[in-house]
């Protein structure tokens, strides 16, 4: 089978189509043949020698890539059988190798993807998807009546965030720039705010929740509009010792939160997509052998939505 391995940690020439073995599976997993691919900035950064890399570096071949779409071809689960289309993250923060025609996936990590959304929004609505739904409803609990702010809202994560605290009932405020504007608030959301010309220093302390996925100075401007007793989850670089104690001093719980793989919360996705209340919003699609544009487009930053390599 082509699998796309990672040599050496650094520029997108570092991913090379190779043929390997089709890999063989155990109890409890499924052999996925894979029809669509997404791709996150722990992708980028895991290429460049970050993100989770220092985690799985040591084996060989090196393949990046955990959100799938695709047919399962092998069962060894009583879960799924021969011909089941699944979708899902697999083995996140772990080795998941979805850069390639077959992966192996835990069932536990899959679940039956939606009959009426294609391969490519199904795969869109993986890691991103997830990281939303673990940050505001496990460990957030955005409750109806709740002031939400979702930085990045235009992106991956908060473009989901964003349909998903509407869904719970929240009154949403997004951050993009105001070439974002109109599709953030066509996601429901009921305000909009420019990060590149806002004075976060007048807005009032109001939301009892922020998602950033920004991070850096973000944190800091989240915790001047969080209301005492709110939470500030930050995805992309944790908080360090200085802002947790500056979430402390104002009675704000700061902390950050790493998505994990499960088919429970891929089923309850699964769900919200079926019936309409959660939409992926795929703005680029490329095919497995340009891998290399599809990561250039994404380390650009200017992502709506997501963006989705096809086999």
């Amino acid at each position: 089978m082509k699998a796309i391995v990672l040599n050496n940690p650094g520029e997108v020439s570092q991913l090379q189509i190779q043929e390997i073995a089709i890999p063989s599976i155990q109890a409890g997993e499924v052999l996925v043949k894979v029809k669509a691919i997404s791709i996150n900035p722990v992708d980028i950064k895991t290429r460049t020698g970050k993100g989770v890399y220092g985690r799985i570096k040591d084996q060989t071949p090196l393949i990046l890539g955990w959100d799938i779409s695709g047919v399962v071809a092998e069962s060894k689960s009583e879960q799924f059988k021969p011909g089941d289309e699944v979708f899902g993250m697999v083995n996140f923060p772990g080795h998941g190798k979805s850069y390639a025609e077959f992966v192996v996936a835990p069932a536990s990590h899959l679940a039956i993807k939606p009959a009426n959304f294609s391969h490519e929004e199904a795969a869109a609505a993986t890691l991103a998807a997830l990281t939303a739904l673990q940050a505001l409803i496990h460990n957030a609990n955005v409750q109806a009546g709740q002031k939400v702010l979702v930085h990045a809202a235009a992106g991956g994560v908060g473009h989901f965030a964003v349909q998903l605290a509407k869904h719970l009932g929240a009154q949403v405020t997004g951050t993009s720039s105001a070439r974002n504007k109109d599709f953030i608030l066509q996601l429901g959301a009921d305000e909009h705010i420019d990060y590149t010309t806002y004075d976060w220093s007048t807005h009032p302390e109001e939301f009892d929740f922020v998602l950033d996925g920004v991070g850096g100075d973000t944190i800091d401007k989240s915790l001047l509009v969080t209301k005492r007793g709110g939470t500030v989850i930050s995805i992309p670089t944790g908080l360090n010792e200085a802002v947790t104690e500056k979430a402390k001093a104002k009675d704000v719980n700061g902390y950050f939160i790493l998505v994990q793989s499960s088919g429970t919360d891929m089923q309850r996705i699964g769900g919200l997509l079926e019936k309409g209340i959660l939409k992926a919003h795929v703005s680029g699609t490329y095919p497995f052998e340009e891998m290399a544009a599809a990561h250039t487009q994404v380390e650009s930053g200017r992502t709506v939505g997501k963006v989705v390599v096809t086999l």
